[in-house]
């Protein structure tokens, strides 16, 4: 039975104008990917991502403004029988500075990534400068990174 997966993200930008990029091991794969979630049973979009935010980045966020939700069909790159419809609003935390981060693509142990059945995760900034669409690995991720830049005139 195909089902509907719903997944919120948040965009944050630190003060020295760069963006939070989640570089993940799924599955064998390397994707770079903004940092998000399931949305769980109950819960509002908004507080789902607060609590991703925590889970994830062990940072406390204010959800802002809504930037753009999924409009065209995109299947699951984890499970092929689901829908994946994506929630994207802009963050804002005063604990940038706290999140431990990399200056490196994909920073990972090789105990980390040596099974195929596991997942990792490091967080990297990225300058807004030098954001494109190809800096993310997942189709949604790069309609939404295209009207970011076009929301900040970039």
């Amino acid at each position: 039975m195909a089902l509907f997966n719903v997944r919120v993200y948040g965009i944050l930008i630190d003060e020295k104008n760069r963006l939070l990029v989640s570089d993940e091991f799924i599955r064998g794969e390397y994707f770079t990917k903004l940092p998000s979630g399931g949305l769980e049973f109950g819960e509002g979009t908004r507080d789902g991502l607060q609590r991703e935010f925590l889970e994830e980045t062990g940072l406390q966020v204010s959800v802002g403004s809504h930037l753009y939700t999924t409009d065209f069909f995109q299947i699951s790159a984890f499970n092929k029988k689901d829908q994946i419809i994506s929630i994207y609003y802009k963050v804002h935390s005063n604990e940038c500075s706290k999140i431990k981060t990399s200056e490196k693509t994909f920073d990972f142990q090789p105990e980390q990534i040596n099974d195929n059945t596991k997942t990792a995760e490091c967080f990297r900034w990225v300058s807004l400068e030098s954001l494109t669409e190809d800096t993310m690995s997942l189709p949604i991720d790069k309609v939404a990174i295209q009207i970011l830049k076009q929301s900040l005139a970039i």
